[in-house]
Formats: structure tokens, sequence, C-alpha cells
């Protein structure tokens, strides 16, 4: 094969000729430099030379050589152009002298050509021998250059033929654990060969063929594994940090059923710092709390688990919801001015059937009720935890029984290029239809706002139901409350009622002298250092007794020691003492609750 007479053919090298045809014309016209040497011959010794410069001296001639030609396609010569230095034209060699071979020969790469519709083998390269050995020309591919089938390069040899266009592999890697190389085919036109005439046959053969070039990017590829291989441990680290941070096992409060469940995000999407909590007040109050600390990776996580410590912390005061998110601002601002967070904190009481939140940047929480209508929680919300400066505020919305309430995180209705109230829309009609415990509406919503493993973000959401109990059922939750009014006789009344609501909901004895004597404390303890109004409230669930009495001064009492001559001062270690536990929290309406509990014995 004639490499000089196919490099014309390369795509380009014609073009890039007529180019250089082009420029010299020219250079010629304008009378810039030296008449270029003819093909095979010299430079005209009678051709102008550039007149004198500067102090008289005459400036270099332009250099011409001579063409060589290489077979019947070679051809050309040098040309001129200005050094960069000196401004002086200099000798530039035609890429036309040079021999495809030698080029291709010189290559680092791994170089193969092949032709015709069997790709049969025209030339491979030296560092194509050094890499796979010797081999025979003419042969097809499939049996000459077998370690292209075992790299899945024939389909786009056929490929690259049919449709005329370069096509890449990228990171092809050898069986048996060897290079990896990055492949680019691209199709050449050989010149057609055709008989000698008086031969008898004038027909010309098919040379369309492939030039493969393959680029050993072992390094890189191993390179690049190193690093994947870094970003799994670093993400494996985070989500097991995640997931160690948050409940393990969410506790389950007499008067709701709560399910809970956390999705990181794919494996291309760095952990964040989706969380959830339950958090058991006493009296049959019911703290949750959903947020999102927003970043990715391990910072995000423990930053999740500060805040989440610190709110289990703040719950233990039974503060309303806005003192908590007030609290958690300051916090988070400490933790990391730079880092932000959405938060909810909502408190659930039973005995008025009312769901009281508030909001720190978060999405608004959902409710369903028992015919299928659902509402969204209305403001207030305020910034996000961590930019400070903003008083917060609280909310209530309605939770009945029947009623089913979601709590979530942006990761669950946030789509890239739509609007995020098109997604709580969505999420919205799907709670409408999804039913089933709250573990089996977690699972419905998920499925049905498109959340798999290859989700982009993580998602965090909550499900709390307020069953609607009847029958049996129903007889295990029971409440009674009493307006304390008068003076004196306020005590033995609320005795005296305590002791009728409990016998009739058949305690034993032992229980219900301990709960008469629980109220009668209590009310003794608000008459004393209370102002009116005053209730008392008896409440039963399946698993405890509580007993609670309001006031409407927010003096919360504190257990004290009671010196042997103190008249006082023994009421609340009398109930620390007899009830399993006790405490005591501020009312909305400017008052206190003070209230004990006495858990059941089983049956």
């Amino acid at each position: 094969m004639n490499f000089t007479r196919w490099s014309a053919r390369f795509p380009g090298t014609q073009r890039r000729a007529a180019a250089r045809s082009e420029h010299a014309a020219a250079q010629a016209k304008r009378g810039e430099g030296a008449v270029p040497a003819a093909r095979g011959g010299r430079a005209d010794p009678g051709a102008e030379r550039p007149a004198p410069v500067g102090d008289g001296h005459p400036a270099d001639p332009t250099v011409s050589g001579t063409g060589s030609s290489s077979g019947s396609g070679g051809g050309g010569g040098t040309t001129a152009a200005p050094s960069p230095r000196t401004g002086v034209l200099t000798a530039v060699p035609s890429l036309d002298e040079l021999s495809v071979r030698e080029v291709l020969g010189r290559l680092p790469a791994l170089i193969a050509l092949v032709h015709g519709p069997e790709h049969r083998v025209a030339y491979v390269n030296d560092a194509y021998t050094a890499g796979f050995g010797a081999r025979t020309s003419g042969a097809p591919a499939h049996e000459s250059l077998p370690e292209l089938g075992e790299l899945g390069l024939l389909p786009l040899l056929d490929q690259v033929q049919r449709s005329g266009k370069s096509r890449t592999a990228k990171n092809r890697a050898a069986p048996g654990g060897g290079s990896t190389y990055t492949v680019t085919c691209t199709p050449v036109d050989f010149p057609t060969a055709k008989s000698e005439p008086g031969d008898g046959n004038d027909t010309e053969t098919d040379r369309t063929g492939v030039l493969i070039h393959l680029a050993d990017v072992t390094d890189h590829a191993e390179a690049v594994d190193r690093l994947r291989a870094s970003e799994r441990r670093q993400r494996e680290a985070a989500v097991t940090l995640q997931r160690s941070l948050l409940p393990q096992e969410l506790e389950q409060p007499d008067d709701l059923r709560v399910a809970a469940t956390y999705q990181p995000g794919g494996t291309e999407a760095a952990v964040g710092g989706d969380w959830y909590d339950v958090i058991t007040l006493g009296a049959g109050r019911t703290a949750l709390v959903i947020g999102d600390v927003m970043g990715r990776g391990v910072r995000a996580a423990a930053v999740m688990g500060q805040l989440r410590t610190a709110v289990r912390a703040y719950a233990r005061l039974d503060l309303p919801p806005h003192e908590v998110l007030q609290l958690l601002d300051g916090l988070a601002a400490e933790i990391d001015a730079s880092q932000i967070a959405t938060c909810v904190y909502a408190v659930h009481d039973p005995s008025e059937g009312l769901l009281a939140y508030a909001s720190a940047g978060h999405l608004p929480i959902l409710v369903r009720d028992e015919d299928g209508t659902v509402r969204r929680a209305a403001d207030p919300t305020g910034p996000p935890l961590g930019t400070g400066g903003w008083l917060h505020t609280s909310g209530t919305i309605a939770l009945g029984p029947g009623s089913t309430a979601v709590l979530y995180t942006d990761g669950l209705v946030e789509r890239r290029g739509e609007d995020i109230d098109e997604g709580v829309a969505a999420l919205e009609r799907a709670l409408s239809g999804a039913q089933g415990t709250p573990a089996v509406i977690c699972d419905r919503l998920m499925r049905a706002l498109g959340v798999d493993a290859d989700h982009d973000d993580d998602v965090a959401v909550m499900v709390l139901q307020q069953p609607a109990r009847t029958g049996s059922d129903a007889e295990l939750f029971h409440n009674a409350a009493l307006e304390l009014l008068g003076g004196i006789e306020a005590a033995p009344r609320a005795r005296a009622f305590a002791q009728g609501v409990l016998a009739s909901w058949r305690f034993p004895v032992e229980l219900c002298d301990l709960g008469v004597l629980a109220a009668s404390e209590l009310v003794a303890n608000s008459l004393q250092h209370g102002t009116p109004p005053m209730h008392l409230r008896l409440r039963r669930t399946d698993r405890r007794l509580i007993i609670e009495v309001t006031d409407g001064d927010d003096h919360l009492p504190r257990r004290r020691r009671a010196e042997p001559a103190d008249e006082t001062g023994r009421g609340i270690s009398i109930i620390a003492t007899i009830a399993s536990s006790w405490g005591s929290r501020r009312t909305p309406g400017g008052g206190k609750a003070v209230w004990c509990e006495f858990a059941l014995p089983d049956k």
C-alpha cells in the first residue's frame, strides 16, 4: 500500500493543501518572500531577492528547499514563514513531504487501520504491535485483531463504516484486568485500486476503511476508581452517621399512631441533613418534629444530630412550639453561622384535639380528615433556623378522631424545573386517597411522588394518625373534668369527684386510693398558690391514668425538701413519690398546668 498516496485522502488534507496554495499565491502577489520551489526542482536562481533593510545590510533571503515526492502521491516543497523572534522568513517543511507510515509509527497511541466490509487489517503501528503483538495484514479483524472483539468494538466498526461518522468508546477495559482504553474510530477513504489495462479486469475494489485509535487511559481510570471509592466510603460514613442520629425506634404515644421513614438520595447525591423525632411530653401530650439541614455530607449530618439533641432537651421544658424554635434559632447560629436549617415543631394534645405548631421556613403540615378532605396548615411561619432576629409564633390545626397528619421535607415534593407548590399539591392529591396504617401511608406517598433508590435528594416523611376508636377499644379511653369553684370547699368536692370517676372506671382499690390522694394534693397546691379559673381533669388511656390541675397563675411549682417543723411544702414531694411521673407547664392563656401519671397494671 502506498501510504503517501493515502495520506492525501485524509479528511482535511486536501483543504489544507489548497489553503497553503492560496496563501503562497497571495504572498507572491504582494511581493512577499521568494517564489516557492517547484516540485522536484530547485529554486529559480534568478528569483528576486528582498531589498536591504535597516542600515543597508541585505536581509536574509528566503530559504527555498527541494520538495521530495514519496510515491505518486507525494509532492510539495517547503514554504516560507516569518520567525517569531527575528521576523525573518525561514523554511517550513511541507506536511506533504511526511510519510503517513512514519507519522503513525511514531505515535505512542495504538493505531490500527482496517478496510472493507470484513474490516481486513491494512496496518498496525509499532505501539499496537508492542501492546498486542504482531498482526497479519489482510486478515479480518475478528481473526487477526481479537482484542477488538474483547473490547466490544467490532459493532462500533460496522456503525462507523455505515454512517461515515467518527465514534468514541470511553474507558473500555481489556479482559483479565488489563489496560483501559478510550477508542476513537474514524472513517477513511482509500484511493480506489483499479486493475492494469489489458489484464481483462477493469473493476474497482472497495477501499473504505476505519482508522482505530486506542489511547491508554489506565492511570486515569484507576484514579477515577480511587476517587469513586473514596466518595463511596465518605457517603457510606455520612449515611451511617445520619441513620445513627435518627431515632432507632419511634416512641408510640397512647393517643397517636406514628410512623416515619428516611431515604437518602441516590448514589450520585450526597447525604443531607433530613431528620425527625417523636417526644413524649407527659399528660398525654406528644411533640413531633421534622427538619432539614441545608448542605450535604458528614457536616450536615453532624449539625442535624446536634439540633435533634437540642430539640429533645428543649422539649422536656414543655415550652410552646414557638419558644422551642426561638431557642433552636440561637443554637443553630452558634453551631455554624454559615449553615441554616428548616424545622417544624408541633405538639399534640388529645384532650383538646389540636395540633399546635411553629415553623421555621419549613413546608406546611398536611391534615387529612376522616372524609378524605385535605387541609394545609396556614401561617404562621418564619425564616429558617440560624438567621436570627425573628420572633416565631405558634398556630393550631384541628386533629380529630380519624384524622391523619403528614410532616415531610422538601425532597418529597421538590423537583427541578417545577414550582414547589406543584409538588405540595401533588402530595395533597396522593394523601386524599391514601388509607391504611401510618407505615403503609408513608410507603404509598413515597411511591406516589416518584421517590425511588435513585432519587436526587434526601427524603424524610412522618405520618401520625388520631384513631377513631369504637366498641371495646373506646372503653379504654375516657375523660372527666371538674371546674373548681369556691374556696375551701373545692378540695373535698375534688376528692369526691375523683373517687367516683375512678371507681366508675373500675380501677383497683389501691390505684383508686393513690389517684384520689394525688388529686387532693394537686388541688390543695393550686388553691394555695394559684388563682382562678381552676380545673381538675382526669384522663384514662389503655396504658396510664393522668391527673391534671390547671389554674390562672403562671408560677411553676418545684419540688423542695421540707423541714420537720414545716406545715407545708410536701405536696409535690408526695406526688413525686406515689406517681410514675409528674410535671408542669405554662398554658397559652397565661396560667399553668400541673400533672402526674400512674401506669396501669398489665392485664
